[in-house]
């Protein structure tokens, strides 16, 4: 995919949100059209596959099929013990749905995802396969708290959680890619992921790419 991160590469254990005065900052350009795209090898077939569909979209170009968690019966409902460790450390917390969506921005992502939770994805980003999962989070109120990233790993019977960027005051969405090549919006930075990585997005604003890279977590920009 192509993100330009002009300032770091690294992102660190809890990013902060981006400043719309630096090379990251996410502006409200409804005109713009940035496309971005995947490749993991030259002689593999592409498929293209819209990733944010708007005004302002974005493009896939996939040498392999989308990785995709299967969805429990309810495809929001956390395990019973990682429901307590979100409780504890996130308080006032919780996943997003597609009743958190607006229309647009439930139509956008169930055209791509079907019914699958807005705010919850089975992801094997670190590479280990142990379970996974990277959840968006907002506040069980209708006040301004602000939506975050979160990955939670088990790591033998205890769940970890990291928290990876903030998202304002918004309801974005989260979905996992395959591993491979993605390049930046900008044109100027590339990933080239081993293991499936993590789209966090807000449609019809901006939308970020996070992989891991053995030793850390980097992230480019998809749309901005």
């Amino acid at each position: 995919m192509k993100l330009p991160v002009k300032m770091g590469d690294d992102v660190p254990s809890v990013p902060e949100f981006p400043k719309r005065e630096s090379s990251d900052s996410i502006p409200q350009a409804p005109d713009c059209n940035p496309v971005a795209t995947v490749t993991q090898d030259e002689e593999m077939p592409v498929l293209l596959k819209s990733i944010c569909v708007s005004v302002v979209s974005i493009s896939l170009l996939l040498s392999v099929p989308r990785a995709t968690g299967t969805p429990p019966r309810d495809a929001c409902h956390l395990p019973r013990d990682l429901r307590s460790e979100v409780e504890t450390k996130y308080p006032g917390k919780k996943v997003v749905t597609l009743a958190d969506l607006q229309d647009d921005d439930r139509g956008f992502f169930q055209k791509d995802h079907d019914s699958r939770c807005p705010g919850l994805v089975s992801v094997d980003f670190y590479g280990d396969g142990k379970p996974t999962l990277a959840m968006v989070l907002v506040g069980k109120g209708k006040g301004n708290d602000d939506a975050i990233l979160v990955v939670a790993h088990k790591v033998e019977a205890a769940w970890k959680t990291t928290m990876l960027a903030t998202g304002g005051p918004t309801v974005p969405v989260v979905w996992n890619q395959d591993a491979g090549e993605y390049h930046d919006v900008y044109g100027q930075k590339k990933i080239r992921a081993a293991r499936p990585v993590i789209v966090f997005c807000r449609y019809e604003s901006w939308a970020i790419l996070y992989a891991w890279t053995g030793s850390r977590v980097t992230k480019i920009w998809l749309q901005d």
